[in-house]
């Protein structure tokens, strides 16, 4: 996914070469077991969905800091010395590669053992504007999106792709503290439970409804699509920052008219000028689908799971669930 705004290469090895220098200085501050924040297990998380499942599994032996501040857009996250400190400093690190490319690769020279990946806890795909379409037909009739597919990191709005990534971070907190294993694998437990729950109130809810198409300004929402067997169309790729063409422009008001689409989806940390644009040319209405990225006062819940059935209920009313 492309970042607008990276850090440079030569600034981020000097601001990484602070951090090393802040890492020697608090080097002592740690107990016998390698732990801060009053013998707490410190873990750095990129981004929300990584901060959840560190708290969520994590619970009173973890202390969380996490990159991204609520209401930053994660793919725009600029980095500053004193995080790249936090980093060489965390017992743990928790991101998910391809989200955020300065992350990764201040994460890639941080050097910490215990550093986990989300993407390989589970099988990324590529999506690409849409999913759920006959794409060797549309090829045929021009309108091949080829290239805006790519791996897409967006894991996270999948329950059930979620709840694999949880299993992995709870193997791994337990590797980082053997001393809390047994609280780490309850605390796993109960919100794959949570997350269980979730996917089958998505699968009942959406089960028959009058259309099968969503369109989103944020093509965030692939996996999700595929899982409860949805068509989404995004006005842009994975990428949030990009702009349609003029002809994709046409091809989803030709869509929305012929899958009685009835509503353009925004989302909550970027702009809802192309949603609004596009619903006021075809007369459609427009609501949120939030990605989940980050959570602020304008989300529609307080965490992963209470946004997640927001966006359901939303999904719901658009689609025209029975």
């Amino acid at each position: 996914m492309n970042v607008r705004r990276l850090i440079p290469s030569t600034a981020l090895a000097g601001a990484v070469a602070l951090g090393l220098v802040t890492l020697s200085a608090c080097a002592g501050t740690s107990d016998a077991a390698g732990k801060g924040s009053g013998g707490k297990l410190d873990v750095v998380a990129s981004f929300y969905p990584m901060q959840y499942l560190a708290e969520q599994i994590g619970g009173a032996h973890v202390a969380v800091d996490t990159l991204t501040k609520p209401g930053v857009e994660p793919h725009d996250l600029e980095l500053k010395p004193k995080q790249i400190g936090t980093l060489g400093e965390a017992d743990v690190i928790l991101y998910l590669k391809g989200v955020q490319p300065a992350v990764d690769e201040a994460i890639a020279q941080a050097g910490v053992a215990n550093t986990v990946d989300a993407a390989t806890l589970t099988t990324l795909e590529e999506h690409g504007a849409e999913v759920g379409h006959d794409h060797a037909a549309e090829e045929e009739h021009g309108h091949d999106h080829g290239s805006e597919a790519g791996a897409d990191p967006h894991i996270w709005l999948d329950p059930v792709k979620y709840a694999e990534v949880a299993k992995g971070v709870g193997t791994a907190l337990q590797k980082a503290d053997p001393a809390h294993a047994a609280d780490y694998a309850k605390n796993t437990d109960a919100l794959v439970k949570k997350l269980a729950d979730l996917d089958t109130a998505f699968e009942n809810g959406l089960k028959t409804t009058a259309t099968r198409t969503f369109i989103t300004t944020h093509s965030a929402f692939g996996y999700l699509a595929e899982r409860y067997h949805l068509e989404q169309e995004g006005i842009t790729g994975i990428d949030p920052e990009s702009e349609p063409s003029p002809a994709r422009i046409k091809e989803l008001q030709d869509i929305a008219a012929k899958d009685k689409v009835s509503t353009v989806f925004f989302e909550t940390l970027a702009s809802d000028k192309t949603a609004k644009t596009l619903a006021g040319d075809t007369g459609l209405k427009t609501d949120v689908l939030d990605p989940l990225e980050g959570i602020t006062d304008k989300s529609k819940g307080d965490d992963y799971i209470e946004v997640m059935r927001s966006n359901l209920a939303a999904l719901q009313k658009a689609l025209g669930a029975k």
